[in-house]
């Protein structure tokens, strides 16, 4: 028996609400690795905290307890690919980009990369039948959705940037990124039968990239000295948790595009909000914002409705 698909727009709220909580976070890490002068032992405090709070989770729930049985079994018996298990190396990159990037660039920036990303990313994934859903056709709908949110990243990076071109590139690759960690999360959450198991990988292999990745730069640098004692700097790690919880379970509803674009909108939105109350140097102007999420938003209303006479997508 098949689940029963939700209407389209409780999904695209859910996937608003994704994007609401990965702008906070993005200027919770961003401002996290700017106090302690070193944004990769923020994005391994910012994953750390979140496996814990999983791993606790996963024991305490009858759900977690029943998909980690199901994911050792799976793993022992060769039955679970390799790269359903590696969406944890796409968070790790963007929990990194976050702490290294946003405080310079601000989020709407950092949003603007993850834009063009996940939409060029979206479509093929969705194309290729990466994700739960299935193979997805690409609509002229869904082609037009994914040009008005390319269009949003031009304007957005049109507007003028004062920061290193590298932080300006990197979200991009964060925005591919974040559309293979849902395909694959969502993957993994069919087979283990909850999205609770599927976060727990996907924060354990990202907490061990990071680990890795701090240990040689500070080897190199050198670690932190000193920590601040504001909470709210540490809850990174608790809001990605819910996020990529939240997008396990829906993305099988959604696809991975309609996904990315529904989570745009509420990134996007949010950022701009954020950015407009505290302004980072290297951002774009407060009205080069607004149209970029004027033009957001277009896109994700042109992909998801049914426009009549349009062939809807194939699953």
């Amino acid at each position: 028996m098949t689940a029963s698909r939700p209407p389209v727009w409780i999904g695209l709220g859910g996937a608003a609400l994704i994007g609401i909580l990965t702008a906070a976070q993005a200027r919770i890490n961003g401002q996290l690795g700017v106090r302690i002068g070193d944004g990769f032992a923020a994005a391994v405090i910012s994953f750390g905290s979140g496996l814990i709070v999983v791993l606790v989770l996963s024991a305490a729930l009858p759900q977690g307890r029943r998909g980690f049985a199901a994911l050792v079994t799976g793993v022992r018996g060769r039955r679970l690919p390799i790269w359903m298990l590696c969406g944890g190396v796409a968070g790790a990159l963007s929990v990194a980009t976050q702490s290294l990037s946003v405080a310079i660039i601000g989020v709407a920036l950092f949003t603007v990369g993850t834009v063009a990303g996940q939409t060029v990313s979206g479509l093929l994934l969705d194309r290729a039948g990466v994700g739960p859903a299935g193979i997805v056709a690409v609509t002229p709908a869904r082609l037009l959705g994914g040009a008005l949110a390319m269009l949003a990243a031009g304007v957005s990076l049109a507007g003028g940037v004062d920061a290193p071109p590298v932080l300006v590139v990197l979200p991009f690759l964060v925005g591919a990124g974040i559309a293979w960690q849902s395909a694959v999360n969502g993957r993994l959450r069919q087979r283990v039968g909850t999205p609770l198991t599927a976060t727990l990988v996907n924060f354990i292999g990202g907490t061990a990239v990071l680990g890795v990745a701090e240990l040689i730069h500070a080897a190199v640098a050198g670690a932190p000295t000193s920590y601040p004692a504001d909470p709210w700097l540490y809850l990174g790690g608790v809001i990605g948790v819910a996020y990529i919880f939240l997008a396990a379970a829906l993305v099988p509803f959604t696809g991975v595009l309609l996904l990315g674009l529904g989570t745009v909108v509420g990134q996007v939105v949010t950022s701009v909000l954020i950015d407009a109350i505290w302004p980072a140097a290297g951002g774009p102007a407060l009205g080069v914002s607004l149209l970029m999420s004027t033009l957001a938003i277009l896109s994700v209303v042109v992909a998801a409705v049914p426009w009549r006479g349009m062939p809807r997508p194939r699953r």
